[in-house]
């Protein structure tokens, strides 16, 4: 048995009674901590206390709402009482005591918080790292990125160009350069003579120089980052960024033509790119109108079609022309989650299968066009349907006698699959694999069902964790080869106390 993952199964378990959590607390280290940490009947004293054991644990507390500032001393839990700022709930004078803290790290991660008093933002903008003013640059506020625009390193523009916080003017500035003077320096003239190429497949194991980088006295990669950070930035105003539509990079295109605020000029030029990326992001945009949605169902690129396909405000007619010409599979477009009951009636009727295989992905359909969907002939339309709830037990009956292994483990996915339907899925001759974990994690699913479900690697650790798994199977999934399965049976609330009591140790043993 490895005890380590049986005892962190244990810390997980919702049955685990407050006594066998405080000798677990006692006995944690930093995986076991972070395993208790997660869950949510603490009290106030075993939070305490697995704080002062681990900090992991602590910053995982204080995310959860399971330490307060009254319970975090910032000198002795540093790390937690930096998260707590980031939540907002820390202290003003934790963010004075961090901004002068000798760890580089702390006063990093100080400078991504929110609120910071004036005085503490004035002081993370002068400091003598990079990495700390750069941190700052991408989440301060707008006062603060106004004249960290005109910093002399190029790094900390880029981070102020990816603030949406950035006024929209200083981002304009930043992509023109006009009433910018040129940054001085840059990370990779910081470590190499210009002109320099860094490596894309770099050896050097302590070099954190990004691919490609490079730098010829003009900071080119640099800038050339801060540009597409601009572009992707929706506070910087759409007449700054129009000129990138012929841009030689590719990728600024493709951030370009996902604005939502793009032209419909630019729009148009960029239906033309011959970078069929370019175009997919563009047919996905729902900013761009129905006239081009049109125009781009024709591209020859399956992937910009497909894309047009996901965009939530393209023409139903266009849509269902699109069913026919690229492969989508059994989701659930945006489109279709919108349509109205109209328009659902006219695609369940629809004689193309593939359309209604989309609307059959709706899990709200009413109960007349579900059941006819799951009547239907076609075997795609009817795997799409068979995990909706509110089928009957008929209904998934007959979709298995019609269809057979092609909507099997669909219909052991539905809610309301029932105790003797799964028992029979789990038997099936050949066995159907991927019902297995399904089945598993299925609410119904009986003791019978679920031993089956433990032949099958996938399906084993959500058979272990499910409660209706007899406690004797239980008991010995806890030697399992598979640490995962045994951590997960020890995980299960119907473990019997008597054996939790044996598996965690008591104060004084080892």
């Amino acid at each position: 048995m490895n005890h380590a993952h049986v005892l962190c199964g244990l810390a997980a378990n919702p049955a685990l009674p407050a006594e066998l959590i405080d000798r677990l607390v006692d006995i944690a280290d930093s995986d076991l901590a972070g395993d208790l940490a997660d869950r949510t009947d603490l009290s106030r004293e075993q939070a305490s206390a697995l704080a002062a054991r681990s900090e992991e644990a602590a910053m995982m507390l204080v995310r959860s709402g399971g330490l307060r500032a009254a319970d975090v001393d910032p000198r002795k839990q540093p790390r937690a009482a930096l998260a707590l700022l980031d939540e907002g709930a820390g202290r003003a004078e934790w963010a004075r005591l961090f901004a002068s803290d000798p760890d580089v790290a702390h006063r990093e991660k100080l400078a991504a918080c929110p609120g910071l008093p004036a005085d503490v933002a004035e002081a993370l903008a002068a400091d003598q790292d990079l990495r700390v003013v750069t941190e700052l640059a991408l989440w301060t506020t707008a006062d603060v990125t106004t004249r960290l625009a005109r910093h002399a390193h190029a790094e900390v523009r880029r981070a102020v160009a990816a603030n949406e916080a950035t006024p929209p003017a200083v981002l304009a500035m930043l992509i023109t350069g006009e009433g910018l003077a040129p940054a001085l320096r840059c990370l990779v003239c910081d470590r190499e003579e210009p002109p320099f190429v860094h490596d894309p497949h770099c050896p050097r194991p302590d070099c954190d120089l990004r691919p490609g980088a490079s730098c010829d006295g003009s900071h080119e990669s640099t800038v050339y980052e801060t540009q597409r950070m601009a572009v992707r930035n929706p506070a910087t105003p759409a007449h700054a960024v129009v000129r990138f539509a012929g841009h030689p990079s590719a990728l600024l295109r493709t951030d370009l033509a996902a604005r939502s605020d793009l032209w419909a000029q630019v729009a148009g030029r960029l239906a033309d790119d011959p970078v069929p990326g370019v175009r997919a992001a563009l047919a996905e945009n729902p900013a761009i109108d129905e006239a081009l949605m049109r125009v781009l169902a024709g591209d020859r690129d399956a992937d910009v079609r497909r894309a047009l396909a996901h965009n939530p405000r393209v023409p139903l007619d266009v849509l269902v022309r699109l069913a026919g010409t690229v492969r989508i599979g059994p989701t659930l477009l945006p489109r279709i989650a919108a349509a109205c009951p109209a328009e659902v009636v006219e695609l369940a009727a629809s004689p193309n299968a593939e359309v209604r295989m989309l609307v059959a992905a709706r899990r709200d359909l009413p109960a007349g066009i579900r059941d006819a969907l799951a009547a239907d002939p076609d075997a795609k339309v009817a795997t799409s349907v068979a995990s909706h709830p509110g089928l009957s037990e008929a209904r998934l009956r007959g979709m298995v006698d019609r269809h057979g292994v092609q909507v099997v483990a669909r219909v052991a996915a539905n809610p309301d699959a029932s105790p003797g339907l799964l028992d029979e899925l789990s038997c099936r001759r050949p066995p159907v694999r991927k019902a297995f974990k399904e089945i598993a994690g299925h609410r119904h699913a009986t003791a019978a069902a679920l031993a089956a479900c433990l032949a099958d690697d996938r399906a084993r650790p959500l058979a272990a964790r499910h409660p209706a798994l007899p406690p004797h199977l239980i008991v010995d999934l806890l030697s399992d080869d598979e640490w995962w399965v045994a951590e997960a049976a020890a995980a299960n609330p119907s473990l019997p106390r008597s054996v939790m009591e044996t598996l965690v140790p008591r104060p004084g043993m080892s």
